[in-house]
């Protein structure tokens, strides 16, 4: 880790402030990204604004971890309803009232001290402030951005913008000057740090690297176009060339290419079905479901191989295929590779029932070659793609930076192709971007910045930590909710004198804060007082905290309690957090002090742990029977696994409970599925003719669908499908009416 890496990692780590990490193609930005864990003691989570970009960053969609309905977010607090003309909207009213959060994602977002947001040239400031207002309300705290939770917004703004529909931009531009992310109302109070990674590592030819700086910049001059232009090729010229990928600017063409490509290939065609397993909705599908194969065709890698083999991005040629094996040739070593599947997984961000430690639970999978058919791909697809050589067609560029994101995937002027000549026309960036980029990157004064944002990180982590009136608050919340319930009885005996010690610690807790910041300036005392502040307090939560957690199993041995014992759950959370808070804040202040690059919090998580269990095995030892009841379960879960994972495909058991005669809705509520899994399982069975269309999709809706494909390219996706009818049928629906009509073809 080098240069300005270092300065984010010191940022990360010794501040809480909002930070954007960019940087030219190439600059090492997903690399910092997939290394967070092993350089920060944060708790964090990543999201990503699509499927494909929340995948590559091994996160979540932001709408899925934020539970977010599609459509325009209204930041207008006196607006109680929907809101809109002609567009979905809605508003913090409708989120709280038609959309909350459930128990398991509230626990999550209180347990994070820094939110990754991946891919942020395709966040709009709207969806911005839409998970501005999910943090502040899961956390219960209004008066910080985003709940008091560092941001790291990772991304180049010089690449593709945000998606504005039409019809929204109207709405949008009541509210924000423009879609870009930073001018969300969360960020207007906050002073973002702004990084640029600037050592480039997939160009190193100097003439090209500057090249594409003039066009991040809107700086290009005629010499720039010429230089370009050099690298015109006839089409007879392309057309004798080999092993070589077309960037485009718009899907139809890529299709077009692909399709005839492929079509014009002689040979027998063979098709090869992914493995589609839980939930992994058709919109974060890597690659086709069904990939269509011959001898001769072209294909891409979209993967790294841990074993180096191949790269995203890297071509191949289908040279042999026997069944379900499949050889190819790599481009430029003519090395012969058979493809394996890979598997994508689908996470949520849970947290560990012992421990309440964060975790990634795996909720579905996708087993299928890492490929994709490359005589053609968008530029917009294309995005974190490196290529060897391509043929670049920006003709028609309709979209700020297309030529930009095209050109840098290349690694050298070498390996480009141009289709038609580049016209200064076609080349352009956002003036509101460049103006962003010059007023906010100042590295000289990055430093000096730190170094004030860590005083300012000092005196809030003191503060915040022995600050335990949300404690306080949390609990006589508790109580009041709970006085005349079946329960009452424990509420008074075991919550209400906790209540009581943490209010009779409220003055103490006051006059030592102020006696910590009156010392800042004395660093061997600061320490001291410190060390000797969080021992007495980790000691009086711990006691607390065993009390609480016994009272909880308690009350699992009851009926009719499952929302107090979600109460007492986030208690033991907010309890939780705060031992851990006790336990980093004399470590986190000595690194600051001391000037530490690295702060290691690993021994703490491991004692943290340790501590943990004890409790836990201590509270066993005082309930027997529940420690034989929490046996049981696991027995039973551990049955529940073992069947899931049986001989019998999770197709052919929503297929059979079909058959039993359960609705797709009672099947998905047995088998703790969402629905469009379900209709994703019955739709393999329309396709295989083991049940009617009928099924799944009623007579007007199989003509519509039906229709709409009519007006899509042949090699279309269920997402072209899906926003072509504006989003009325899930995936599931649509994969069923498509199988239909290809059976009704083949009839």
């Amino acid at each position: 880790m080098e240069g300005f890496q270092v300065v984010a990692k010191r940022f990360i780590n010794t501040t809480r402030s909002h930070l954007f990490i960019t940087g030219k193609a190439g600059t090492g930005k997903t690399t910092f990204l997939k290394n967070l864990e092993k350089i920060t003691h944060k708790s964090f989570i990543v999201v990503a604004p699509t499927g494909i970009a929340a995948l590559n960053a091994g996160g979540v969609t932001i709408h899925s971890q934020f539970l977010l309905p599609l459509g325009t977010f209204i930041p207008d607090r006196s607006l109680h309803g929907e809101h809109s003309e002609s567009v979905p909207c809605y508003t913090q009213n409708t989120l709280a009232r038609n959309h909350p959060l459930n128990g398991a994602r509230k626990q999550v977002l209180r347990s994070i001290d820094l939110l990754v947001i991946d891919e942020v040239s395709m966040l709009r400031a709207d969806l911005l402030d839409a998970i501005d207002y999910r943090m502040r309300a899961a956390r219960g705290n209004f008066r910080e951005s985003f709940g008091g939770v560092q941001v790291l917004f990772i991304g180049d703004l010089y690449q593709l913008p945000p998606v504005v529909k039409r019809g929204e931009e109207s709405v949008l531009n009541r509210y924000y000057k423009s879609p870009w992310f930073y001018e969300a109302k969360a960020l207007e109070q906050v002073q973002l740090v702004f990084i640029e990674f600037d050592k480039i590592y997939r160009q190193h030819d100097e003439t090209f690297i500057n090249l594409l700086n003039n066009l991040r910049d809107n700086t290009v001059t005629q010499q720039d176009i010429d230089t370009l232009n050099r690298y015109y090729h006839t089409p007879s010229e392309i057309e004798a060339l080999e092993e070589v990928i077309t960037l485009t600017t718009h899907n139809f063409k890529a299709d077009e290419l692909n399709s005839k490509a492929l079509q014009s290939l002689p040979g027998k065609s063979h098709f090869f079905v992914a493995n589609v397993e839980g939930e992994f909705p058709e919109g974060m599908y890597p690659v086709l479901e069904r990939i269509e194969l011959k001898v001769g065709a072209q294909i891409m890698f979209v993967r790294n191989d841990p074993e180096g083999n191949y790269y995203n991005g890297k071509l191949a040629t289908v040279k042999e295929i026997n069944g379900n094996d499949v050889w190819v040739e790599l481009a430029g070593t003519s090395t012969r590779y058979k493809l394996k599947r890979e598997r994508w997984e689908n996470k949520k961000y849970a947290l560990q029932k012992d421990n309440l430690e964060l975790d990634e639970e795996v909720v579905g999978s996708f087993e299928q070659f890492p490929i994709k058919l490359a005589w053609a791909i968008t530029v917009h697809k294309s995005q974190g793609l490196t290529f060897d050589k391509a043929i670049i067609d920006v003709g028609q560029a309709f979209a700020d930076g297309q030529v930009y994101v095209a050109l840098s995937r290349l690694r050298t002027l070498d390996g480009l192709v141009l289709r038609a000549k580049i016209q200064s026309t076609t080349i352009s960036t956002d003036k509101q971007i460049v103006s962003f980029v010059k007023e906010n990157h100042q590295p000289d004064r990055l430093n000096e910045v730190i170094k004030e944002r860590q005083h300012g990180f000092l005196v809030q982590l003191i503060e915040q930590t022995f600050d335990f009136s949300s404690l306080a608050r949390d609990l006589h919340y508790t109580i009041r909710n709970n006085e005349t319930g079946a329960h009452k009885d424990g509420v008074k005996s075991v919550l209400q004198p906790i209540a009581n010690a943490l209010d009779a610690e409220k003055e103490n807790t006051v006059k030592y804060r102020r006696q910590l910041a009156g010392l800042l300036s004395d660093h061997g005392l600061l320490v001291e007082r410190l060390r000797k502040g969080s021992d007495y307090y980790k000691t009086l939560l711990a006691e607390k905290l065993k009390t609480l957690v016994l009272h909880q199993h308690e009350m699992h041995q009851h009926k009719r309690v499952k929302t107090y014992v979600n109460q007492l759950t986030e208690l033991d959370v907010a309890f939780t957090r705060k031992l851990d808070e006790l336990d980093k804040v004399l470590v986190l202040t000595e690194a600051i002090l001391n000037g530490k690059e690295n702060i290691d919090v690993e021994q703490l998580k491991v004692q943290s742990t340790a501590k943990r269990s004890l409790m836990m095995e201590e509270i066993r030892k005082l309930m027997p029977e529940i420690s034989v009841k929490e046996q049981k379960k696991t027995k039973k879960e551990k049955k529940a696994k073992k069947d899931k994972t049986s001989e019998k495909s999770t197709y052919d058991i929503s297929l059979e409970l079909l058959k039993s005669g359960m609705t797709v809705t009672e099947i998905a509520a047995q088998r703790q599925l969402a629905v469009s899994t379900i209709e994703g399982h019955l739709a393999k069975g329309v396709a295989s003719g083991a049940i009617p269309i009928s099924t799944l999709a009623d007579d007007e809706t199989v003509r519509e669908v039906s229709e709409a494909i009519t007006t899509l390219p042949q090699e279309f996706t269920l997402k072209e499908l899906f926003e072509k009818l504006n989003g009325r049928y899930g995936y599931g629906v649509l994969k069923a009416v498509v199988a239909h009509t290809e059976m009704s073809k083949s009839d």
